[in-house]
């Protein structure tokens, strides 16, 4: 009777738990991803203030029409130069390459990007970096563009993703140092995937 009891109150425990932790949000697990990080305190770029109110990013919906497969021309010879951040701070990068790509029937280009000092950092020998602008932004995005994470592929064409296009960290709070997106970053198009603009509750 005595473990019978024991057994109840472990139960009425353990569900009471599950009660008061609430579901990480979103539609893919991407955006899942996402959110899980902005509530987790030692990932999180949130003050501790907006944590406290944070429920979720807004995202759009996912839409595969912004799932691309892009031709990636190589430019071996390119040097590396001063990008501009959000502070003070310079980030020595270089362009990796070219990436072209069809949305709509229409072509695209933009540069991808290789940081000097990240290219030495274990587990990013091969991160490429694509920062863009297009026409959402500072509309229902933010105002200083997106960015998306790649990494450096076998052959010449990759799949750039842009339902995973972020936001600067700056976006959510200033003393982040954030890479300015380069103008020749820019593409006429509304890209109505990936993260909104942050807005505080």
């Amino acid at each position: 009777m005595k473990y019978i009891f024991c057994l109840v109150l472990l139960c009425v425990s353990v569900l009471s738990c599950g009660q008061n932790k609430e579901p990480i949000l979103g539609d893919t697990a991407y955006q899942r991803e996402q959110n899980s990080k902005f509530k987790d305190a030692s990932k999180s770029p949130l003050t501790s203030k907006d944590r406290k109110t944070f429920k979720a990013l807004d995202f759009f919906e996912f839409d595969s029409t912004f799932v691309v497969k892009a031709h990636l021309k190589r430019t071996p010879d390119s040097k590396w130069f001063n990008m501009e951040t959000s502070t003070s701070r310079i980030s020595k990068e270089r362009v990796y390459g070219i990436l072209s790509f069809q949305i709509n029937n229409k072509e695209y280009k933009l540069n991808v990007y290789q940081g000097q000092e990240l290219m030495q950092e274990e587990g990013f020998e091969d991160y490429l970096f694509l920062p863009y602008i297009d026409n959402t932004n500072g509309e229902t995005t933010y105002g200083g563009g997106r960015y998306i994470d790649l990494r450096i592929p076998e052959g010449d064409s990759i799949v750039i993703d842009f339902n995973k296009s972020y936001n600067p960290y700056c976006a959510y709070d200033p003393k982040y140092s954030c890479p300015i997106v380069p103008l020749e970053n820019a593409i006429n198009i509304s890209v109505t995937a990936g993260v909104k603009a942050y807005k505080k509750h």
